[in-house]
């Protein structure tokens, strides 16, 4: 089948692109052809009316499969769709704090943080510093500790607490990866 588009570098080689001087050959039907030239395996498929497809070039020699390349372009396209479709993609949420907070608003971030953990989302904790707050950062870095022990239930320290100029961040990520 000589109908078919120009070859792209991201596919596998097929028909007259293959470079190799002999192949191995399994034929449309799986069976084990043994090692040929390339223009014989290429008559082989012609004859089947299929196209012959280099499925592991770094193979010595490279194994070629005798079969529809449409078919198998669209069999691959659907299985990167499905794996694409399996993964989970993993937001990070931000929950901003003071060193001053009160209790109830703490309560609120706290609760949010919890959520977000829950849904398998990452969640980084920025406390910012303002004036003299900059001279009580242990109070910063207590209150993120106190923040770490609650919510150990449900995530885990993954960029444990640092100073970066004005502010102090910290990373929790989620205990059950959904």
């Amino acid at each position: 089948m000589n109908n078919r588009p120009p070859r792209k570098d991201d596919g596998p080689r097929i028909n007259d692109d293959i470079t190799a001087s002999e192949v191995r050959v399994v034929d449309a039907d799986g069976e084990m052809q043994g090692v040929m030239s390339v223009a014989e395996a290429i008559k082989l498929a012609e004859e089947a009316g299929l196209d012959l497809v280099e499925v592991s070039p770094n193979a010595s020699p490279p194994v070629c499969k005798i079969l529809d390349f449409g078919k198998y372009k669209y069999e691959q396209q659907k299985k990167a769709s499905e794996a694409r479709k399996k993964q989970k993609i993993v937001d990070v949420k931000e929950v901003k704090i003071r060193p001053g907070i009160e209790e109830h608003d703490y309560n609120v971030k706290m609760r949010s943080a919890r959520k977000f953990l829950k849904n398998g989302d990452k969640v980084k904790v920025t406390m910012r510093f303002r004036g003299r707050e900059m001279a009580h950062q242990d109070i910063g870095f207590d209150l993120l500790k106190r923040m770490t022990e609650e919510l150990a239930d449900v995530g885990k320290v993954d960029l444990q607490p640092k100073m970066e100029g004005r502010q102090i961040i910290m990373v929790l990520s989620s205990e059950v990866q959904k």
